[in-house]
C-alpha cells in the first residue's frame, strides 16, 4: 500500500518498472519513448520509469510537451526501491551482477537488456545465465527499440509466465552472502595465525 501511494499508483493495474541505473541507459528510455503510442492506448498497464540523471532534463521536456502518457511516472532516480519493487509486476533492467542478485533475492520477474558497452560483454552472459533457466527474459540492446515493450507488455499480462519466471529467479539466489563471505575470511586468517 505504502508503494502504490508513494508512486501515485492505482493497486488494480499492472505494473512494470523500468530502471537503467542512477546515470540511465539511452536504449531503454528511447525504447520507453518509442511505445508512447502503445501505452497511451492501455488502461491496465503503468509505469515507473527511472531515466537516470543525465537524461532527466531531455525526458522532462517530452513530459512538459505532454507526449509522456499519464500512466507512465518519470523519475530521475527512484530513492526507495524498496517501494518500486514492492508494486512491480515486471522489472525491466540492465544485466549488471548487482541488480541480478537483487531480482534473484526478491524473486522479480525481469526482462534484461544487456549493456553492450561493458567489458567482454559480461552483462549478456550475466542475462544468458538466468535465460537458460527459465529465470528472466533477454532482449538484446540492438532490437530493443522495436522489441523490448512489446515483450514487456505481454509478459506483464501473463501471470502463468510471471509466476514461472519469479519461481525460477528465486531459486538462483545466493541467501545469506555476507555470512558465508565472511566465514570464508576468518577461514583464511585463521589458517594463516
Amino acid at each position: 500500500e505504502k508503494g502504490y501511494e508513494f508512486f501515485r499508483l492505482h493497486p488494480d493495474k499492472k505494473t512494470i518498472l523500468m530502471v537503467g541505473g542512477s546515470l540511465g541507459a539511452r536504449t531503454l528510455n528511447q525504447s520507453i519513448v518509442a511505445a508512447f503510442p502503445k501505452l497511451k492506448t492501455l488502461d491496465d498497464v503503468q509505469v515507473i520509469w527511472q531515466c537516470g540523471k543525465y537524461y532527466f532534463n531531455e525526458m522532462s521536456d517530452l513530459q512538459a510537451k505532454g507526449e509522456i502518457p499519464p500512466n507512465v511516472h518519470l523519475f530521475d532516480f527512484v530513492s526507495r526501491m524498496d517501494y518500486a519493487y514492492s508494486v512491480a509486476d515486471l522489472v525491466i533492467s540492465r544485466a549488471g551482477a548487482g541488480s541480478i542478485s537483487e531480482f534473484c533475492l526478491l524473486g522479480k520477474p525481469v526482462v534484461l537488456v544487456p549493456s553492450p558497452n561493458v567489458a567482454e560483454d559480461h552483462q549478456t552472459q550475466n542475462a544468458m545465465a538466468l535465460v537458460k533457466k527459465d529465470a528472466a527474459v533477454m532482449v538484446s540492446d540492438a532490437n530493443a527499440c522495436e522489441l523490448l515493450f512489446d515483450t514487456a507488455l505481454r509478459l506483464v499480462n501473463d501471470n502463468e509466465k510471471l509466476k514461472s519466471l519469479s519461481e525460477n529467479i528465486l531459486k538462483l539466489a545466493q541467501k545469506d552472502s555476507a555470512k558465508r563471505i565472511v566465514d570464508e575470511i576468518v577461514g583464511i586468517v585463521g589458517c594463516c595465525q
